[in-house]
Order: structure tokens, then sequence, then C-alpha cells
């Protein structure tokens, strides 16, 4: 191998592109929510009058009530909601959201969300459902590519070596 092809394959083996880690990308607005942060378990639920948007955070559940035309904020409302097997009253809260507490966190798997919503001379029943992953579906550590990159380096270095020895072998026993 011509040594400057080995200086060369050197250079680039010491040379390895960067990537931006988790909390690193500088794209983004500094206000905006942490991307790596877990989302928490919610649901959607929409009819031709009514969409439903139910957050669960531990035994608290948020629910958001809009109109399905508009996507204008249902404040004025009575919910019913079974959940889980529960049965809840939401209560409607300042910010126009409502708000109802299980008594326990749900078991992990698909749960079925029926609601009942009567606002003003509107009412409707709303279905959708709940899916509550295990630890078994938590997200996967991103690739380490910089010990991915490292093991291609030393890899790339072992075959130069196996090839320059091969050469010189070669040529030692053509002379």
């Amino acid at each position: 191998m011509n040594p400057q092809h080995l200086l060369i394959a050197l250079a680039l083996l010491l040379v390895h592109p960067t990537w931006a880690g988790p909390g690193h990308d500088h794209d983004h607005d500094h206000d905006a929510p942490n991307a790596s942060a877990p989302a928490q378990p919610r649901f959607v639920a929409s009819s031709e009058l009514f969409e439903l948007v139910g957050v669960l955070e531990g035994k608290a559940l948020t629910l958001y009530l809009d109109r399905a035309d508009s996507n204008a904020p249902v404040t004025a409302a009575t919910l019913e909601l079974e959940l889980a097997g529960a049965q809840l009253k939401p209560q409607p809260q300042a910010d126009g959201s409502f708000r109802a507490e299980l008594a326990a966190v749900p078991a992990a798997g698909v749960h079925a969300v029926t609601a009942t919503v009567m606002a003003g001379e509107d009412a409707d029943l709303l279905a959708g459902e709940l899916d509550l992953h295990g630890q078994a579906h938590e997200e996967h550590e991103p690739r380490n590519w910089k010990r991915l990159g490292l093991w291609a380096g030393f890899a790339l270095l072992a075959l130069i070596g196996a090839g320059t020895a091969l050469r010189m072998r070669q040529k030692g026993g053509a002379a």
C-alpha cells in the first residue's frame, strides 16, 4: 500500500462526523418542551359535534372538550366518563378544561373510554381508547454513534494493517 494512501486512511479514521445528542438540537425554540421527555398517556374521542382529549398524569385526568366543526373550546358542559371500569364526573376548571381524579392508576393495556357530553341543547356519546404501555414499550436508548464509529475505525485499521502485511509478504517472496 502506498504510504500516502495509508496516511489518508489514518486521517479519515481520526475525523468522524458528529451528531447532536438528546437536548442538543439548536434549531428549535428554547421555550418548546423537551422532546425527549416522555409524553403523558392520552386518548381522543370524537363525534360530529364534539372532540374530547384526555391526558392522564398518574391518577389525575385532564380533559379538553372542543366543538368538532370549529375547534372552539366548550367550557359550559356536563361530562360523564367511564374509564378502566370507573365512573367519573369531571369538574370544570378555571382554564376551560375538566378534571377528574381516578381511585387508582390504571393498569398497563388498552382501556375503553366512553364519554357522555351535554352542552346546552346538544348531547352526544363519544368513544375512544386509552393505550397505556408497560415498561417493555418504553423508549429505547439512541445508538451510541461514537462507540460505533470507534469500532468501525478499529476494523478499518485492522484491514489496512492486514493488507500492508500481505503486500510486504508478497514483495518479500517475489524478491
